[in-house]
């Protein structure tokens, strides 16, 4: 089957492409970006979708969510979670093991990849355990996981709280070729925390949580990193002190990466007042310093991937008593309008908010997509810069209703999303 996506302005940072083309798609692949009219010979046999005046980019990749399934599925499951990212514009996505059971054996991984085949929206990639079980205790088997596809391993949600043991997790990972990603948390700290400790944890009379602890923890990570010389994904970076760390780190030559999500950039701790169990997550919401450090890292390049985090619960985990609620943040259907507040505010470039949502994901887990190419599959993302629209938790694709941005108007939404040239989410006429 022939598509044109005719008279849009395709914006591909990975060759600094930015200009009006016809898009020219056929059995699942991108067959080419033409000049506008010189696709003419094929009209006559193409589904013609007209997207003047819309942004086209490179499918859209979240290298960070949390689908639940198998094991919580009250919770959300590939299914909707795959729908929720295709309704936020996301291609491919990539799924934490922390799942009932963990992801840390070959079964799982490729339950994973079956049910995401079954649900026929965008792509999932499954990410396994470091440890047996996310227990810190023993190395999975790395060489089995690879086999079965994980792109890379993680024990997100559970920091490794030895450094001997996250020195072998990078050993080994390096030898099989599976990303490091480290959920950077010293537990010592943090532990019994429900917020960022500061003036306003102090007066809400809750029990915070230092910035300190994420602070300490990259940089053990970053030092592991060096003395191994392997790469190493930082993820959910949330503080100014981790932001320079990275920084520096980056300046000495260390192969580290880093990731922030949009909550990060957009709220601060002042989002809990009120006991808004919706805006709890971890790691928490930090300072307005913090929020500002973000943004400049993001702007800098120190952090080079925007990703979700999402993190789904239902009313049994969400509608309770602050301490007793559940942390995560639903978050694959307002990431992109939240990136694209940046562009409005002048923080980033829009080659740069495409870049951290789709290159450098596709680059850093070592995916095909993140760019046009000629022949490769057609995973493409069609963005309206200026649709308004109301955030809405209970018109979610996601299971996950719960979200600190209920009844904003957000400005720019995904009207298309394809994968591997069909269309699995469409808000055009």
């Amino acid at each position: 089957m022939r598509i044109i996506l005719r008279g849009g302005r395709v914006m591909d940072p990975s060759r600094n492409l930015d200009g009006e083309r016809d898009v020219l798609v056929e059995d699942g692949l991108l067959v080419d970006l033409a000049a506008p009219g010189q696709a003419d010979s094929w009209a006559a046999e193409a589904q013609i979708i007209e997207v003047k005046g819309l942004l086209i980019t490179p499918g859209l990749i979240d290298m960070h969510v949390h689908l639940r399934e198998p094991g919580e599925e009250y919770k959300e499951t590939i299914a909707t979670g795959a729908a929720a990212a295709a309704a936020g514009g996301f291609t491919a996505v990539a799924a934490m093991p922390n799942t009932k059971p963990v992801n840390d054996n070959r079964s799982v991984t490729e339950f994973i990849f079956n049910q995401a085949k079954l649900a026929g929206q965008a792509r999932v990639w499954p990410i396994a355990a470091m440890t047996k079980g996310s227990l810190g205790e023993e190395l999975c088997e790395y060489g089995e996981l690879a086999e079965a596809g994980a792109v890379a391993v993680s024990d997100d949600g559970r920091p490794v709280p030895s450094a001997q043991m996250m020195r072998r997790v990078l050993e080994y990972s390096k030898a099989f070729g599976l990303l490091a990603i480290a959920h950077a948390e010293e537990l010592s700290l943090s532990a019994g925390g429900l917020m960022n400790e500061g003036r306003t944890s102090t007066r809400l009379g809750l029990a915070g949580i230092p910035a300190a602890g994420e602070e300490i923890a990259v940089f053990r990570d970053v030092r592991l990193a060096e003395l191994t010389g392997t790469p190493l994904h930082l993820a959910h970076i949330s503080t100014a002190g981790a932001v320079e760390i990275i920084r520096r780190a980056k300046a000495a030559g260390v192969p580290v990466t880093a990731e922030t999500a949009p909550h990060y950039f957009t709220l601060t701790e002042e989002a809990v007042v009120g006991y808004r169990t919706e805006a709890k997550v971890n790691p928490p919401l930090r300072s307005r310093r913090d929020l500002e450090a973000v943004r400049a890292g993001l702007a800098d390049g120190t952090i080079d991937v925007i990703a979700t985090d999402h993190a789904p619960h239902s009313e049994l985990e969400k509608r309770v008593e602050f301490d007793q609620a559940a942390c995560g943040i639903t978050g694959l259907e307002t990431a992109l309008p939240l990136t694209l507040n940046l562009v409005h505010q002048g923080v980033l470039t829009l080659a740069q908010a495409v870049t951290a949502l789709s290159l450098n994901p596709a680059k850093i887990l070592g995916l095909t997509g993140g760019a046009l190419k000629k022949g490769c599959p057609a995973d493409l993302t069609v963005i309206d810069l200026q649709r308004q629209w109301l955030v809405k938790g209970t018109e979610f694709k996601s299971l996950g209703r719960f979200t600190p941005f209920e009844g904003r108007t957000m400005i720019g939404r995904a009207v298309l999303t394809m994968v591997q040239g069909r269309i699995v989410h469409n808000l055009l006429p």
